[in-house]
């Protein structure tokens, strides 16, 4: 199963002026912003909350998110950067758990939880062993590294051993993270294409994903390339791609879609 979702869901440009055409649009032009939401999960079943990372909220607010989305809507939610790029691992047990603490309100619906590491933070496995030790069972975790010191096999059995994913990541259409399957599920974040118009992803490199995808388990699958309604955009391209394949995947709108420049 491919759960397909997009990085956020508050994006101004997602939306045309009025009167506008509406080619590869997510939001009618006259929805208000307060609506946002619900019409995404309607067309979603899962999203990845990334502004958690910026500015935690408080339990009310995702409770909010939990009452207005479907039963079967899954939220990813970025840790703080509190977490991984203040303290970067350091003295992990008060923001741990004052983050699942807040993201409790979630119930049911929360979905992995999405450890960033800074690009410039060398492998420090015992603070990574510590943290991980910290998350309450039953929560799934993702780890995104970014720095090279991480690839290494001590690295791999360690998030074996916790059950955490490593984060697949992908940039300019080239996955740059190596692919150990290290959990039941697999963690997928394509951050930038090569197609034009910018930043969309080819067709081609989204069948290669696809193809990538198609022994595992289950996958969540997030586009982070939010400009001009790419993410919405690719995200119908790789279902359609996934169903050509045979692969199951959860709900995922199918906009109209504008030229794409290139098949990269």
């Amino acid at each position: 199963m491919l759960r397909i979702g997009t990085s956020g869901w508050q994006y101004r440009d997602w939306r045309p002026e009025r009167g506008g055409d509406d080619t590869g649009y997510l939001y009618p032009a006259g929805l208000p912003q307060r609506r946002w939401l619900e019409h995404y999960a309607e067309r979603f079943a899962t999203v990845e909350v990334n502004n958690a990372f910026y500015r935690l909220p408080e339990k009310s607010i995702f409770e909010q998110w939990r009452e207005r989305t479907p039963d079967d809507f899954c939220v990813a939610v970025k840790m703080s950067r509190y977490l991984t790029h203040i303290k970067r691992l350091k003295d992990p047990r008060e923001p741990v758990a004052r983050f699942f603490d807040r993201a409790s309100g979630l119930g049911g619906k929360l979905g992995p939880v999405l450890l960033q590491l800074p690009p410039n933070l060398k492998a420090d496995l015992g603070a990574l062993d510590e943290t991980l030790s910290l998350v309450p069972a039953g929560v799934r975790v993702a780890v995104e590294p970014r720095h090279d010191t991480w690839w290494t096999e001590d690295c791999r059995k360690l998030l074996t051993r916790h059950g955490a994913a490593l984060c697949w990541a992908d940039r300019g259409s080239r996955p740059v993270t190596p692919r150990w399957d290290t959990a039941d599920f697999v963690y997928l974040r394509l951050h930038e294409g090569r197609a034009r118009p910018w930043p969309r992803y080819g067709k081609v490199a989204l069948r290669s994903w696809v193809e990538r995808l198609s022994c595992v388990r289950e996958a969540f699958v997030f586009f982070n390339n939010d400009p001009g309604g790419a993410a919405v955009i690719d995200a119908g391209v790789m279902a359609a791609a996934a169903g050509r394949r045979g692969l199951a995947t959860t709900r995922v709108p199918r906009p109209k879609v504008r030229p794409c420049g290139t098949s990269s």
